[in-house]
Order: C-alpha cells, then structure tokens, then sequence
C-alpha cells in the first residue's frame, strides 16, 4: 500500500492496453450535441458507458433531464461516493458529447467515431475532448482503489451532455443541487497543455461572448452600376464599424473591453510560460496589445474575433450593392471584465461614431463566464508539488485557460476553488479533422492522477 504501487497500478492501465480499448469504446458513441438526430445516444453514453463503470467503483449515482429552457440540452449525471463525511470532498467534471464529426475531411482510413492507432497517435473524435480526460481520471480512482481499498477521501462527479453547445442547464443544475454537490476543490481535465512533454495546470478560463453585427438597409440587391454611388453600401459600413473596435494590429479600443486585472501576481505566473508551441502555427508577433507579452495576450488580457463575414452571394458574386451585411464576432474576456456592459459599452461606442445603424444582435448560444482562482492558492500549491513528486516536472501552472469551459458553474455557483489538469496537447486538432491523443501524454496523464488521488487520500488542504 503506497504511493509507488498507485503509480504502478495506473501504469499498468495504459500499458496493458486497457486504457486504449476503453477509449475506443467511448468514441465509438456518436455524441455530438450540435446534431438533434444524437439525443438518444447522449442518454446512451451516460446510462451505457458511464453509469455502469461509476457504479462498480461504488458511486451512488442520477441521470437527470436536462432543467435548460432557452437551448434544449442533454441529460447530466450526478454521482457521490462518501466514505466518511468527515473525510475531503473533490468534486470532478467531464463531458461525454463532442462537435460534429466532420465525415470525410479526416486523413484517409480515418472514421471520426473508430478509435484509429498511428504511431503515438490516438484519432478520433472526442478523443481529446473530452472522453480520455474523464476516462483517465475515473481509471485512476480505480487504480488507487484497487491498491489502498479505500480512497481516503470523498468524490463527487458532474457528466454532462451538452458542453460543446454551451452547457445549458448546467448552472441550473448546480444551484438545484447546491448542497448535494458540496465539496472542498474542484479536480477536473479539459482543455490542453502548453507542452506534450510536462503537465500543466489551470485554475479557470477566459469567458466567451458571441454577437452579431448587422447592417440590414432595404429589402434587395440593386444593380451596382445603376445604383452605385447612391445606394449605402451595407458592406462597407460595416467594415468601418468594425474597424474602430480595434487598431490596425488587433488592441481594442472600447474602455471597457480592457481588464483591470493583469496585476503583478498575474504577470508573475505568466512570466515563463510557453506560448504559441504549435509548429504549424506559429504565432504573430506583431499582433495583439504591443505592451503585453504573448502569455499576457492569451490569458492575461481579452482579445475580439470577427468569426465570419458575409455581404452578397460569395460563392456566386453578381453585379449588384447588397441589401444587408453581417459578422458574427466574439470577445474572450478575463475576470475583471464587466460581462454585463460587453454589449452596452459596443452599443455606446457605435453609436457615438455614427454607426446607429449597426444592430448588435447576441446570439442564443450559452455563454461560459470568466474566472481565475490566485495561483498562491493552498490548492494550488499542493496539486503543484503532486504533479511534480510523479514527474520530476515542475508542471505549467495558468491562472485559466486561454479558452472558455463552464467553470463559472463550480467557481461562482458552488463557490469552491477549481484546478484543471489537462490530458491532451495543443496540436490535438481538437474541434476539428484529425482529433487525436498522444499514447505518451495519456500514460503520464494517468500516473499524475493517480499519485495526486492517493496524495488526498493521505493529507490535503482540506484535512
């Protein structure tokens, strides 16, 4: 019974193949939450593939409908497994459904919902997010059960169904179940490392708002050659309007757009960090706030997106001023943004350079709220040099995550400290073609939990 034989035990996991038929089994349902023809199988990975294998591990476990009303979402399991009330509670999260598989854009011999080896490469979709990250940390309860007999602590676990569509319902649903989900520290896997070769941890993540930009003048095209000159054209005032949200080289120039809170602790945190180690795609050096260092860019600081365009028929130009232009764009936001002045302030800032005629539309997807626990955290601290006893790595630790994930639901709603763990990589091609895990990361990913699971089991902030 030690901290070694854990380790080992996990290790084991993943060379005995295991880990990679597991995987296999839970790409192979087509989860995809943006696909209304999938709303059985959402039910299925819960009830099938999740359910069962929580239940052995001695979870007391719900499936619920989802209590969402403005995006119909899919069901959300909650699970307990007290040993002793007086013992540290971590609560733990994933999601089983994933975007669309992309059929035929994938390598050749590549099926988006068939587990597929190359090399140290897993494909699939889903692969990375987020079915290996809840699969690996669910097998390394087991390994840490399976040599102590006892976890030494509490574990609670939110499944959800619909976090690439928003997470609706999921705030709902840790309200209704405050007290039921109470625990010490969330401990959770999503998103990807700054390096394949060392872990790295966050403690939040950028909020997310997305909104249309809509220029809409008249009712149709009119012929450019008749009417050019004496038609607005819809097109190019949007293109000014957008223009005056940022300078030239992307630095946003709407106050309230630009946080307050890249204080010096911040700084500090992100000072070292890697940034851009993508080698096919290699980051912009001359874009984004030119007083900020890329770290600071990406998770110190907000950043505007115009997503899509569109004015006309592109795929079909004619000879004609369109009727209307639009643009869906994006803000991810930091803590010390007002999420509720976003719009207002964009609202203002048109309105004051004569673009009353741009209508800001906000869509009707879910919206992730930004959030940031202090890297001096007891929390923090201890997940840290568990990571680093396992590895020998001083893992990378993030403030949150340059993305958005629902971690306002236990930060702000439940009101607990949250650490991240990611188990996947930058150049996973999550969200797209190609999705796929590392072997190597996936066997680290497993030794790091485990040793982390016993570590609480022995001694932790909260004991």
């Amino acid at each position: 019974m030690t901290r070694n034989a854990a380790i080992e035990q996990a290790t084991d996991y993943f060379a005995s193949g295991r880990l990679q038929s597991d995987l296999a089994a839970l790409v192979g349902y087509r989860s995809e939450s943006q696909n209304p023809r999938q709303d059985a199988v959402l039910q299925d990975y819960l009830t099938q593939a999740i359910l069962p294998r929580l239940t052995a591990l001695g979870f007391d476990c719900t499936i619920h409908d989802n209590p969402g009303t403005q995006v119909e979402g899919g069901p959300i399991l909650l699970g307990s497994r007290i040993e002793d009330p007086a013992l540290p509670t971590v609560l733990t999260y994933g999601h089983g459904d994933v975007i669309w598989g992309q059929e035929g854009q994938w390598q050749d011999g590549l099926d988006p919902f068939t587990l597929t080896e190359r090399g140290d490469r897993l494909y699939g979709r889903g692969s990375a997010d987020n079915k290996v990250q809840h699969l690996v940390n669910i097998a390394a309860l087991e390994a840490v059960l399976a040599v102590r007999g006892k976890l030494g602590f509490n574990v609670k676990i939110v499944m959800e169904m619909s976090e690439e569509i928003g997470s609706p319902g999921l705030a709902q649903m840790m309200q209704m179940h405050r007290d039921a989900l109470r625990a010490d520290v969330l401990i959770a896997s999503d998103g990807p490392r700054l390096s394949a070769e060392r872990p790295t941890m966050f403690m939040g993540s950028r909020g997310g708002l997305s909104f249309d930009l809509v220029v809409d003048l008249r009712k149709g095209a009119q012929h450019s050659g008749n009417w050019g000159g004496l038609l607005a054209d819809p097109a190019i005032i949007l293109a000014h309007a957008l223009a005056t949200i940022t300078d030239a080289r992307g630095q946003l120039q709407i106050p309230e757009w630009r946080p307050d809170s890249l204080t010096p602790d911040i700084r500090e945190a992100l000072r070292d960090l890697p940034i851009g180690s993508d080698e096919e795609t290699p980051i912009d050096a001359d874009w984004g706030e030119e007083s900020l260092t890329p770290a600071e860019r990406a998770y110190g600081w907000n950043s505007f997106t115009v997503l899509a365009m569109k004015a006309g028929i592109p795929e079909a130009p004619v000879n004609a001023i369109a009727a209307s232009a639009s643009a869906r764009c994006q803000l991810r936001y930091v803590v010390g943004t007002d999420a509720d002045r976003i719009l207002p302030a964009l609202r203002q800032h048109l309105d004051d350079r004569g673009f009353g005629n741009v209508q800001i539309r906000p869509t009707d997807k879910g919206i992730f709220g930004a959030t940031r626990l202090n890297p001096n955290h007891p929390w923090v601290a201890y997940v840290r040099a568990s990571l680093k006893q396992t590895t020998g790595k001083d893992p990378h630790v993030l403030p949150n995550l340059a993305g958005s994930l629902p971690n306002d639901c236990f930060a702000d709603v439940l009101g607990m400290p949250t650490v991240w763990i990611p188990h996947s990589y930058l150049g996973c091609n999550q969200h797209a073609p190609d999705e796929h895990v590392l072997k190597p990361v996936c066997r680290e990913a497993m030794q790091v939990m485990a040793g982390l699971f016993w570590d609480i089991g022995t001694v932790s902030p909260a004991s």
